[in-house]
């Protein structure tokens, strides 16, 4: 069974940090395109960062230079650190596992399986 849980969520002020981390089972991480989501309420679901089995991480604009993407293989953990946080880094973040065969993942459809999130607020 196939499972992704997020953890490390929570209520910071501006400029703060968090660090969420994303413990997987049931699937071979190293060999997968994982990610980061989020959604804010009344929003769609966007990709904040990727990180390919076998090249460099990517990151959505509005999050690059603040926030870093990495993962731990014999933990089986995904992490994203997230420094100089704003109001409008508020959101559910979620995590995802892309196939093994998808050497790059970016949309949401690149994925097939997701966490059920944790919720990230940032207050001004």
């Amino acid at each position: 069974q196939v499972q992704l849980v997020e953890s490390g969520g929570g209520s910071v002020q501006a400029g703060g940090s968090l660090r969420l981390s994303c413990t997987t089972s049931g699937i071979d991480m190293d060999r997968r395109c994982m990610g980061w989501f989020r959604q804010a309420p009344g929003k769609e679901r966007e990709g904040v960062a990727q990180l390919p089995a076998y090249d460099t991480p990517t990151y959505a604009d509005s999050v690059k230079g603040r926030f870093t993407i990495s993962k731990d293989n014999a933990e089986n953990t995904l992490y994203l650190q997230m420094n100089s946080l704003k109001p409008e880094d508020t959101a559910m973040y979620y995590c995802a596992a892309a196939p093994p065969w998808r050497a790059r993942c970016r949309n949401l459809v690149d994925f097939d399986y997701w966490g059920q999130g944790t919720q990230v607020t940032i207050s001004s």
